[in-house]
């Protein structure tokens, strides 16, 4: 490939049966510059790995769509420069259902919504609703039932291969 030659990836939106020239031109035209800071360093708006995002020297923050790259201006890039990186996970969603006090315990009831669906808590303890039970229907003596059961039940036994390490380390160690 000689040094003129330029390339640029398609965006999710696009097939390359269904590119014109306008949209191919656009893409050639990233990185986009879309000004310059106040303390003179350049602001860009590109494509990448991750989508899109605008960068600032060394600093990167993403875009919510594809077309901010062709419109996000200065100011709205600056703006997203200057908020802190939005980095792991995200925060935790509020509970679905506030249930008040388990007459077991004292401790405060909550329905969250989790990896693997609906589930009551009392901070300690967790207990997946059953198939069938909704949030909205769950009373406070049955969610106090699901609990008590759990706690019964005990922690959850631990995985056999982690004790299966433990002693290939020991025979290891003792050789």
């Amino acid at each position: 490939m000689s040094s003129g030659e330029r390339k640029s990836s398609l965006l999710r939106s696009q097939t390359p049966d269904s590119l014109t020239l306008e949209e191919a031109l656009k893409l050639l035209s990233l990185p986009r510059l879309v000004g310059v800071a106040p303390d003179g360093v350049e602001v860009f708006a590109n494509n990448g790995r991750y989508g899109p995002y605008v960068k600032r020297g060394e600093e990167f923050r993403s875009l919510e769509s594809e077309e901010q790259m062709f419109t996000v201006g200065l100011d709205e890039a600056l703006a997203l420069l200057a908020a802190p990186k939005a980095r792991g996970r995200r925060a935790a969603a509020p509970p679905l259902r506030e249930m008040g006090v388990d007459p077991l315990t004292e401790k405060p009831l909550v329905i969250k919504d989790g990896r693997f669906g609906p589930y009551v808590t009392d901070g300690e303890f967790n207990a997946s609703l059953r198939r069938g039970q909704t949030p909205e229907a769950l009373t406070i003596e049955e969610a106090s039932e699901m609990l008590s059961e759990k706690r019964a039940k005990g922690p959850a036994p631990k995985k056999k291969a982690a004790k299966k390490a433990a002693t290939r380390k020991a025979a290891t160690s003792t050789e």
